[in-house]
């Protein structure tokens, strides 16, 4: 992964918001790191480009922070204990590693809170739930949790979760290939990277 990179124009490879939501720390892999989120601004402009918000809530969202920098700080520190769980429990679905559940708990109370301020409405022809407007600071937190819980539960019927296998990289994502055994989040990146290391320990030996 290239490091100079900012949230602003990190790959999306995930194949779901809250797999490209863990896939905001660079590498999980030999290393950890770096953070795009470095402030709630970061936040903001990730679930904007996910379309997680829109321009309204997104200006609410910044104004609001721009409002409260201690607030909006706090805020930001909940949302990265909810990637750091997110992370171990699409992992854990992986490796099939324990649960913990503590991140369980977590994600529920989130979950919980964004359900308690969805509101029936027609849209585009049909009745769903909707999301209220965003106008606390955790809204964006709240709304992965919500659709983390959706793709945790929904394990059997959906592709697996897999974490790439590039020695600096970790990301995870949606496994969509044909044949169900993709090892890399981007062939371009990491698969490449990889064959380009196979090809020298063969030409070193």
């Amino acid at each position: 992964m290239n490091t100079r990179k900012t949230i602003h124009d990190i790959s999306l490879l995930g194949g779901h918001p809250a797999l490209d939501f863990v896939n905001t720390v660079d590498s999980r892999g030999e290393r950890w790191g770096p953070d795009f989120l470095n402030s709630y601004d970061d936040l903001v402009a990730w679930a904007y480009r996910l379309d997680l918000i829109d321009d309204k809530e997104r200006d609410t969202l910044l104004a609001r922070a721009a409002r409260s920098r201690s607030n909006a700080e706090k805020e930001l520190g909940q949302a990265k204990e909810l990637r750091e769980a997110l992370s171990r429990l699409f992992l854990s679905e992986f490796d099939e590693s324990p649960v913990s559940r503590d991140d369980l708990e977590l994600i529920a109370g989130m979950t919980q809170r964004a359900q308690s301020q969805q509101s029936l409405g027609f849209v585009r022809g049909r009745i769903q739930w909707r999301p209220a407007d965003a106008k606390d600071l955790d809204a964006i937190s709240t709304r992965v949790a919500q659709s983390a819980a959706e793709l945790l539960t929904s394990r059997d019927g959906r592709r697996p979760v897999r974490a790439c296998e590039g020695p600096n990289c970790g990301w995870l994502f949606l496994d969509q290939s044909r044949g169900g055994h993709r090892r890399w989040c981007s062939d371009k990146t990491c698969g490449s990277h990889a064959r380009v290391r196979r090809f020298r320990a063969v030409q070193a030996n």
